[in-house]
């Protein structure tokens, strides 16, 4: 089990490799399609993406005394084209689940970026990952709107690493 804290530094990606488990701890901005779509046409950036992590969820509303709700990963195949220009930004994890495309993966590279993949169902362990959570943009997309969330031994997968692994190929 590798421990990842986020924000991150490249160099602390070195080491991942597709397959790898890892606990990842620190701040995760969530995001989906409609979020990426209005930060692609901020001005300024209103979020400090160096060596950020998002995680592509939209959580269920949380019940009376708890932080959040399930926080199962969204498909991510959706947020390819829109990934790009956030991780040339500096974004270094995404965190969802499902398969990418080519062309993601190969951004991925050159950003030296890595995809993550949390388990899809297992929502409410996820959500008891998550110690903290503030509103930070767009509220009236609701549970899609970008959180802060901080996070402690959120559990995950590589798969894709910056050398070009890939856990879909291989039989991992």
């Amino acid at each position: 089990m590798i421990r990842l804290s986020v924000p991150v530094q490249t160099a602390n990606l070195e080491q991942l490799k597709a397959g790898d488990k890892v606990l990842v701890s620190g701040t995760l901005y969530s995001a989906r399609d409609q979020a990426h779509s209005r930060l692609l046409k901020e001005k300024e950036m209103p979020l400090e993406l160096q060596g950020a992590a998002i995680y592509y969820v939209g959580p269920t509303p949380a019940k009376e005394g708890r932080i959040i709700g399930a926080s199962g990963p969204t498909s991510s195949y959706r947020m390819d084209e829109l990934a790009v220009p956030l991780m040339e930004s500096g974004v270094k994890v995404m965190i969802g689940k499902g398969d990418r495309s080519e062309s993601f993966r190969e951004a991925m590279v050159r950003n030296k970026a890595v995809y993550l993949l949390a388990t899809g169902g297992a929502g409410a362990l996820l959500a008891s990952r998550i110690k903290a959570r503030r509103l930070l943009l767009y509220e009236d997309l609701g549970p899609e709107a970008v959180y802060e969330m901080r996070v402690e031994d959120f559990p995950c997968f590589v798969a894709y690493d910056i050398h070009g692994g890939s856990i879909f190929k291989g039989g991992k």
